[in-house]
């Protein structure tokens, strides 16, 4: 697949769309529903996630989905398929923390060949495509030079598992905080990976996390010159574990300190 500047135009449009929704309702009362003890959902979740597969269906009709709100399972096959999160960060939204996310891959032939990420809240549209680099807002974004762990910015998340996956979290916290700068924490994955691709961090490492959820920040990352790999150092696609994502200088230095 051939992902020209038509594809990009169209798929941006879509996803501008999208975040058009998430504005309009940002003012307005949330009809919030519990998917699990910590995980919510809205009706603008769902709104979204509808808006995408039709805008997204006209771009590229021959394209599977899956998408957080009605994925049936996680696997991902060789074909094209636009991987989505409507609203990354529905928790944020829910209490009106501007850090939400659209976040939409296009995976084919075993890797995702573009990825999109729009803050519409904070005004900021990402996007990569395969060997043609990463943008914000049409402006070209590298990740940052930074060389030593002690001067690095990283960033995290905790997973909806939290409850029993807690000791293992802290511990991965506990080795960062000691080892660099300062850990930050969005309640966004897309956000996280969106940023260490501008430059804002230099790393972000989380566990738990579904395809929908990284697929499009690591696309950026990688275009931004970055790395990505599972926190052992493993070759990453969209549903491991583990995922590491760093300005490739401290890749090697953030496996080690993190002991995953």
């Amino acid at each position: 697949m051939i992902i020209n500047r038509e594809l990009i135009d169209d798929a941006l449009q879509a996803v501008r769309g999208a975040g058009e929704i998430i504005l309009k309702a940002w003012d307005k009362p949330r009809n919030i529903r519990h998917k699990g003890r910590i995980d919510l959902v809205t009706d603008t979740d769902v709104a979204v996630e509808d808006s995408l597969k039709k805008s997204l269906g006209r771009v590229l009709p021959e394209a599977d989905f899956l998408a957080e709100e009605s994925a049936g399972e996680t696997e991902l096959k060789g074909g094209p398929t636009w991987i989505m999160d409507p609203l990354d960060g529905t928790t944020n939204f829910a209490h009106r923390i501007p850090f939400v996310a659209v976040s939409v891959g296009l995976w084919q032939g075993g890797a995702v060949r573009m990825g999109i990420v729009h803050l519409p809240v904070l005004g900021e549209m990402y996007w990569a495509a395969q060997d043609q680099g990463a943008f914000l807002n049409g402006e070209q974004i590298n990740v940052t030079e930074t060389q030593d762990l002690v001067q690095a910015l990283v960033a995290t998340g905790f997973p909806y598992t939290i409850k029993t996956d807690v000791d293992q979290v802290l511990g991965y916290m506990r080795r960062a905080l000691m080892n660099t700068r300062g850990v930050r924490r969005c309640g966004s994955a897309a956000t996280d990976l969106a940023f260490t691709a501008a430059g804002r961090f230099d790393a972000f490492f989380e566990i738990g996390l579904k395809p929908w959820d990284t697929a499009a920040g690591a696309c950026l990352i990688r275009e931004a010159g970055g790395m990505v790999s599972t926190m052992h150092g493993q070759d990453y696609f969209p549903g491991q574990e583990t995922i590491l994502g760093t300005n490739k200088v401290l890749h090697e230095q953030m496996i080690k300190i993190l002991g995953a």
